[in-house]
C-alpha cells in the first residue's frame, strides 16, 4: 500500500523515520521525498501487514500518516490522449499503449497531482 508521511517543523530535525523503521522492523520503499527546514513529505510503499505498526510508531513521534488509496481517474470523454500526463508523471502511471491511446497503471499512483495540474483538457481528477 502507498502511504504519505508528513513531518512537521517541530520534529523535522529528529530521526523519527529511522527510529520507526528500526523499532517496527518495517521495510519502506520510498518513491519520493521532499524536505526543507520547515516540513517533510515522504511517499512510500509498505506491506499492508506492516502498516498499522509503522503508522503507530511514526504518529507517536509526531508525524502524520495518510493512506494513498484514491488513484487518479481519467475521463475518457474529455481526454484527447495528448500524452501530457505521460511526460510529467514522476511515477510513470501513464503510458501509450500499442495503438497510441493512454494506458494507466493506477497501482503506481502517488497522488502528487502533477498530472491533474498539467492536463490541458482537465480530464484527470482524484477519485473520491
Amino acid at each position: 500500500m502507498m502511504i504519505k508521511i508528513n513531518i512537521s517543523s517541530n520534529v523535522i530535525g529528529e530521526p523519527i523515520l529511522a527510529e520507526s523503521i528500526i523499532e517496527t522492523r518495517t521495510a519502506l520503499n520510498i518513491s519520493q521525498a521532499h524536505f526543507d527546514s520547515t516540513y517533510g513529505e515522504i511517499i512510500a510503499e509498505v506491506e499492508t501487514d506492516d502498516f498499522k505498526a509503522i503508522r503507530q510508531a511514526l504518529e507517536s513521534k509526531g508525524a502524520k500518516v495518510t493512506v494513498l488509496d484514491h488513484p487518479i481517474v481519467r475521463d475518457e470523454e474529455d481526454c484527447v490522449e495528448c500524452g501530457a500526463c505521460i511526460s510529467v508523471c514522476p511515477s510513470h502511471v501513464f503510458s501509450f499503449d500499442d495503438e497510441w491511446g493512454i494506458a494507466q497503471d493506477i497501482e503506481k499512483c502517488i497522488q502528487c497531482g502533477t498530472c491533474i495540474k498539467m492536463c490541458p483538457h482537465r480530464a484527470l481528477s482524484l477519485e473520491k
